[in-house]
């Protein structure tokens, strides 16, 4: 058999079709197939393929740029593959099977996940490992590799892979603890005059060589894991993206500025074309005098806030690479303070498969939590009080991440790994947020639209969490921005939709456990201004909501208090408006506004990469008896053009801004692939 051509590919492609890009099913088994007879260039062009079998070929490896993203099956039983780790470019697959393989055995299943909790004990080990000595070695090494690259994977050769992915889960966190702890006693050592490069090489090396966990018999696994686990480390270390300070050195040419791919786009179920964001507008964003100064036009009431650059990193790199500039990054939150009165410095920041945790004043990525396959679109923490194993109570931060596959990962920080996953939505959840009067109680808002209140309980000794649903909210229109009203949290929730702004009853004291919305806001009285988008939304104190998407270029601040005690017993009202602020004329939408309630300021990004400021603390204490013309930004953080791989960063679009309780730090995330934060002077 020579290599395959289109002819070939059609005959044995289902359904029957003159297309390539038509074809669901193909069936190449028994071919002789070798692996170079794998074009790359040839199947990438079978771009809604499902399902291949590859069976009774002399296949020894393959190839790692297929394309095929959709694939859910594959059969690839009775060839001579000897390794598993191309199958991470098949991030759907379901169904696997590599019967046959001589060197390349996945069958049979491991102990049960309790083996492999922190606390293994000795008796448990010696279990493990008479169990895995009985084991071929590639077999069980290769077990744990295909469930860690395909966490979608339900069955291989025909049987439920669940409980190798939950050990494998377990496993995972124990080594990532472990390469931690040495990658932090590694760097205690290391001397002023040693090479950095060097010494980070020295690391990897060290960490294979010094990290152990397990049997002997998994040891080929745990060192594949440990240089995986170790080379991120070094990533993150190295993958700060430097501001050039050189006013000499002359332009280059910048990243290359696409059009924007929505946030509905990447979220967007299979059945409905994509679509790409309208084109930007030709008219100027209000120009700033200088990077964190005035806007001209400004009534100088309120002094500008004194902010400088402080790190840009590229922590959520697919593969690690520099290289990429492409990854966005969509939601970010702040570590609620440990004290009364305290305000946290360390934000976790989510895109691509990767959710990160940083600490701003020194730019250093403390953790990182991947999940192959998955696209992470939001983050919410929460603080928990539990009870040890010793009986002592201690406060504990859990956070949230959730996205493309609609589960939500619920995540032990410190400790490196996942300690729950709520299958919450059968699509994408576009964001979610913990309720502020219960901390167990967690909003999500899926492109189902529907939006489910959960309660995650509080963990067990084992770090277990054991979710249940308390109520289901169903919305006319995709849900992207949920906000408990600030006065009534345990009563009132507020969505910004694809289809308007809309509140709905959350009392747990109903009976019904499944609810419509309560009542639609309009921001204008004429109708053609209901079922807008509304893609901004937070409350700056217990009374006024800031909310954008409902007018062009501007952003909204509406009285709650006012809105709903005007509102009588009607499903739409028209809110009662304070000010307007004037915001970047783009028509493009998905940019998620911010507030800091206890410093009065307004935060939003644009698609030029500035962050606009509002320092609205006036409106609040005493709003105009009728709103003006459109209220100026205190200030614009023009986008500071940080270098990386040789070339200014520009053009790029700021998706969220977020800044802590004490607005010291200020953390924008973009559609480049990076986290800048600033800094108050």
């Amino acid at each position: 058999m020579g290599r395959l051509s289109a002819r070939l590919l059609m005959q044995r492609g289902r359904p029957k079709s003159d297309r390539l890009g038509k074809i669901r099913s193909l069936d190449l088994s028994g071919l002789e197939l070798l692996s170079e007879h794998l074009d790359p260039k040839l199947l990438c062009r079978l771009t809604q393929l499902q399902e291949l079998d590859l069976s009774n070929n002399q296949l020894e490896t393959l190839p790692d740029n297929l394309g095929l993203s959709h694939l859910r099956v594959l059969r690839c039983a009775n060839n001579q593959l000897g390794d598993v780790t191309a199958l991470c470019q098949f991030p759907k697959l379901e169904e696997l099977s590599l019967e046959g393989n001589p060197f390349l055995t996945v069958s049979r299943g491991l102990p049960p996940a309790s083996y492999w909790g922190p606390g293994l004990c000795w008796a448990q080990a010696q279990h493990l490992l008479s169990h895995c000595r009985s084991l071929p070695l590639p077999q069980v090494n290769d077990n744990l590799k295909v469930s860690f690259l395909l966490p979608t994977l339900r069955k291989v050769n025909g049987k439920d892979a669940s409980s190798t992915y939950s050990q494998v889960e377990n496993l995972n966190r124990e080594l990532t603890s472990r390469v931690t702890a040495h990658w932090e006693k590694f760097m205690a050592t290391l001397g002023p005059e040693e090479e950095a490069e060097k010494a980070q090489a020295d690391f990897v090396k060290s960490a294979v060589r010094d990290v152990r966990y397990g049997p002997e018999s998994l040891s080929e696994f745990t060192q594949w894991r440990v240089r995986m686990i170790s080379e991120e480390l070094v990533a993150s270390s190295r993958t700060q993206v430097h501001k050039d300070d050189s006013p000499e050195k002359p332009p280059e040419a910048g990243a290359a500025h696409k059009p924007r791919a929505r946030l509905a786009t990447l979220k967007r179920p299979d059945d409905v074309p994509l679509n790409l964001s309208p084109s930007k507008r030709a008219c100027a964003s209000p120009s700033a005098q200088v990077e964190g100064g005035p806007v001209a036009g400004s009534d100088g009431s309120q002094p500008a806030l004194k902010l400088e650059p402080l790190h840009f990193l590229q922590c959520h790199s697919k593969n690690n690479s520099p290289q990429d500039l492409e990854t966005q990054l969509w939601a970010c939150a702040f570590e609620p303070a440990w004290e009364e009165g305290a305000t946290s410095q360390t934000v976790a920041t989510c895109g691509g498969e990767a959710v990160c945790v940083i600490d701003c004043q020194t730019g250093i990525v403390l953790h990182k939590y991947k999940a192959p396959g998955e696209e992470f679109f939001s983050v919410a923490w929460t603080a928990l009080m539990v009870v040890t194993q010793a009986g002592h109570k201690k406060r504990w931060s859990v956070l949230a991440a959730a996205g493309l596959r609609g589960l939500v990962r619920l995540l032990h920080v410190r400790a490196g790994f996942c300690c729950g996953v709520i299958r919450a939505h059968k699509k994408a959840i576009a964001t979610l947020c913990f309720s502020p009067a219960h901390e167990t109680h967690l909003f999500t808002a899926s492109y189902d639209k529907r939006i489910i209140l959960w309660d995650i309980g509080v963990p067990n000794q084992d770090y277990e969490f054991q979710a249940s649903q308390l109520l289901t909210l169903d919305t006319t229109s995709i849900p992207l921005r949920l906000c408990p009203v600030a006065s009534c949290p345990d009563a009132r929730l507020l969505a910004g939709c694809e289809g308007g702004c809309c509140c709905w009853d959350v009392r747990l004291d109903q009976p019904q456990k499944r609810r419509v919305c309560e009542v639609e806001f309009v921001f204008s009285e004429g109708s053609e201004a209901s079922g807008r988008r509304v893609d901004g939304l937070a409350f700056v104190n217990e009374d006024v909501v800031a909310s954008k998407g409902s007018g062009l270029g501007t952003i909204c601040l509406w009285s709650w208090r006012q809105t709903w005690g005007g509102r009588g017993s009607q499903s739409t009202v028209a809110v009662v408006v304070l000010a307007r602020l004037q915001w970047s004329p783009t028509e493009l939408a998905y940019f998620s506004l911010s507030a800091c309630p206890d410093k009065g300021i307004v935060l939003c990004g644009d698609e030029e990469g500035n962050v606009w400021l509002y320092d609205v603390s006036n409106i609040l204490k005493q709003p105009p008896l009728l709103p003006a013309a459109p209220q100026a930004p205190t200030q614009i953080l023009k986008w500071p053009q940080p270098w990386a791989l040789g070339q200014a960063v520009t053009k790029t679009m700021v998706n969220t801004v977020v800044a802590n309780a004490s607005f010291t730090y200020l953390t924008a995330l973009t559609d480049s692939n990076i986290v800048a934060i600033w800094g108050r002077l």
